[in-house]
């Protein structure tokens, strides 16, 4: 669940909102000035708007519009996303191919919902979408659009008497946290300047089998919370407000991808994992660093999501996986603690990977419902759960017990640390 923003980042978005002209404005304008040039176009209106409202979220525009994004970027087609989530497209006859092949994926996507979950059921599955040929239906078309505009403006009208009314109620009393919503807007402007490069850590998963040296599997790529404390808010708790936290990460996650996006960057050569949350996942943020990447390694980054953020909008999340798996990756559900272990189960959240936290009451070898801790790794796959923040060797010895052969922590950099020494060791000598 994403907090909300802090009030003055709240009038800033409202303000240059209102600045802004409207998908309603820019489609009624289009139209105009294709009033001579009808021949050969058609229209379509993609009605998300009747969707459920769990469906039509801003990210589910987001995505639907991306989905048009090949045929813009050709000059095939104009697409307009309006106020109240509908899209309208615009486009050359010659593409009307693709463009039903789009409808048909986004059709797909929107699948579970009543309006589309009955695919054969006539009128209810074809209101999704209104076709337009210009030549014949430009009048009906610019009407329509008209009708839009007059709609979004009294919307926007009531918006802006509804927040002027909030701005004049009483401000709460600060209750004196450690971490406070203007705290975290400065850091987030500092982030926006910081050169987050230094701050990048990575810490190895590695395959560790018997008694042989720790092997690489991928490489965890984040951001030292600890050092970007000590930079930038050194006498601030920023854990001490879980909601301004999950704020301050997804902050965090947007930098990070604009960092990694960097043609120049070799951060993610090789294979890597990143800690995402779900919202970032399905932003605008994501699909530019998706672009920015090549196809190929796509399927060498493990997007790794928080146990809490998966389960607090569990739709969300099912609609994130799907379509980070339709793009190459893997999905690693993180922070899986001994206590949650029973209500995580792999195959069925359909994720490539789960990470439990090393606690040392796995040593008894069962979990809180019952259940071996040995049958679940079974279950999930002794190649397919990873065990984290392994600081002793106890960790990896009861791991290897239970059937698990990934393994992450301090212990395992230390022992990958001392294999590359002794590996050093042996090339001197040989020379």
């Amino acid at each position: 669940m994403t907090p909300p923003p802090d009030r003055a980042t709240t009038e800033r978005q409202k303000a240059i909102a209102q600045r802004l002209p409207s998908g309603e404005n820019l489609l009624l304008d289009y139209i105009h000035k294709l009033e001579r040039h009808r021949r050969g176009r058609q229209a379509v209106l993609i009605r998300l708007s009747l969707l459920q409202p769990v469906n039509r979220r801003e990210h589910h525009v987001r995505i639907a519009v991306s989905s048009f994004d090949a045929l813009v970027k050709q000059l095939k087609g104009q697409i307009f996303a309006l106020s109240n989530a509908d899209l309208m497209f615009i486009f050359k006859e010659s593409a009307l191919d693709e463009v039903e092949a789009a409808i048909v994926k986004l059709r797909f996507m929107f699948s579970d919902d009543p309006l589309l979950a009955g695919e054969g059921s006539g009128d209810k599955a074809a209101s999704f979408t209104d076709w337009f040929l210009l030549e014949r239906d430009y009048d009906a078309l610019l009407h329509l659009a008209q009708h839009m505009l007059t709609e979004e403006k009294a919307r926007r009208s009531q918006q802006f008497t509804a927040s002027h009314t909030a701005q004049a109620a009483p401000k709460p009393a600060r209750r004196g946290e450690p971490l406070t919503p203007a705290m975290l807007g400065k850091l987030e402007d500092a982030l926006a300047r910081a050169d987050l490069a230094n701050m990048m850590r990575r810490q190895a998963v590695c395959a560790i089998v018997g008694r042989s040296p720790p092997q690489p599997v991928f490489h965890e790529l984040f951001i030292s919370i600890i050092d970007l404390r000590e930079t930038l808010l050194p006498n601030v708790n920023l854990a001490s407000s879980p909601w301004l936290f999950q704020q301050l990460t997804e902050t965090l996650d947007r930098r990070v991808l604009s960092l990694l996006s960097k043609h120049d960057d070799r951060t993610v050569a090789g294979d890597v994992s990143i800690n995402l949350n779900v919202q970032t996942l399905l932003s605008h943020e994501f699909l530019n660093f998706d672009d920015n990447i090549k196809a190929s390694m796509r399927g060498t980054i493990v997007l790794e999501l928080q146990k809490v953020d998966v389960f607090a909008d569990l739709g969300a999340f099912l609609f994130a996986r799907d379509f980070a798996h339709d793009r190459g990756y893997r999905i690693c559900i993180d922070g899986v603690n001994l206590e949650s272990l029973p209500f995580v189960d792999r195959e069925r959240l359909g994720v490539d990977l789960i990470k439990m936290v090393w606690d040392p009451l796995m040593t008894e070898g069962r979990l809180p419902n019952g259940t071996s801790l040995e049958d679940y790794v079974r279950r999930s796959g002794p190649s397919r759960a990873i065990l984290c923040r392994c600081d002793t060797q106890d960790a990896i010895t009861c791991g290897q017990a239970a059937g698990l052969t990934l393994f992450q922590g301090r212990h395992v950099e230390a022992l990958l640390a001392a294999e590359m020494q002794k590996q050093k060791g042996m090339l001197r000598r040989r020379r």
